[in-house]
């Protein structure tokens, strides 16, 4: 039986894919943890003042979220490296999707980051309900924006997830599991752009096995690496 190859490109990118993947999980963990409670849906007297209160941990949460996205944007040509020999067309588009995610994920940051922080500077001293309410809405939007942003990461994840499906680089198990979140994901997107009210819970419940995905393909890809594709998977070894 002949064995394809892994050129030395796909291994180096496999361990670039695997510990961008671990570096994205981790950051985005951290900022939910230390900046998750600035947040006071309804109240955006309460978030303006935590804000102030706390304004060197938010700067440092915006600077996370554009550290992600210059990631999204290492991990997304690492994938497409590994992946282009499958079907050169569907990883391209792949890649296409993940750089749009990005790109939006980038205005994001400064719609609902940057832009509070300019406002709230400006009125140093002369904080107005008007004020508040502003500096509420562009943190609402950035946060709806988020929806457009998992979008593009739901597409360009399906793909380069089918694609190691196809490719059986990695197991077949874990490509079909990141089909799975990443179609869930893309799906709750679209209908927390129709329905914004669904209860909080669904997206935690939905979200949390995607950012567990992700974690265990960043650990597969970054220590076991690629398989070739003609060694047999574990048990499907013909006799």
């Amino acid at each position: 039986m002949t064995i394809s190859t892994i050129d030395e490109s796909q291994r180096k990118s496999a361990k670039v894919a695997g510990f961008s993947y671990v570096l994205i999980i981790l950051l985005s963990v951290l900022k939910l943890i230390f900046l998750g409670n600035l947040m006071v849906p309804g109240n955006d007297a309460a978030t303006t003042s935590n804000i102030r209160a706390h304004e060197l941990l938010f700067r440092v949460g915006v600077a996370s979220d554009v550290i992600v996205f210059v990631l999204v944007v290492v991990l997304s040509l690492a994938l497409y490296v590994i992946l282009r020999t499958i079907n050169k067309s569907l990883a391209l588009f792949a890649l296409l999707m993940r750089f749009g995610e990005a790109i939006l994920g980038g205005l994001i940051t400064l719609l609902g980051g940057l832009i509070p922080l300019l406002l709230l500077n400006r009125g140093a001293g002369s904080e107005t309900d008007q004020l508040r309410a502003l500096v509420g809405l562009f943190l609402s939007a950035g946060t709806a924006g988020l929806n457009i942003v998992l979008i593009f990461m739901g597409l360009g994840g399906t793909v380069f997830c089918y694609l190691f499906f196809k490719s059986k680089y990695i197991p077949g198990i874990l490509a079909a599991w990141g089909m799975l979140t990443y179609l869930s994901m893309l799906i709750l997107s679209f209908v927390s752009i129709v329905s914004p009210n669904l209860p909080e819970m669904i997206a935690i419940v939905l979200y949390t096995p995607g950012a567990l995905f992700e974690l265990i393909i960043g650990l597969w890809l970054g220590f076991k690496g690629l398989r070739p594709p003609g060694i047999a998977e574990p048990g499907k070894a013909s006799a």
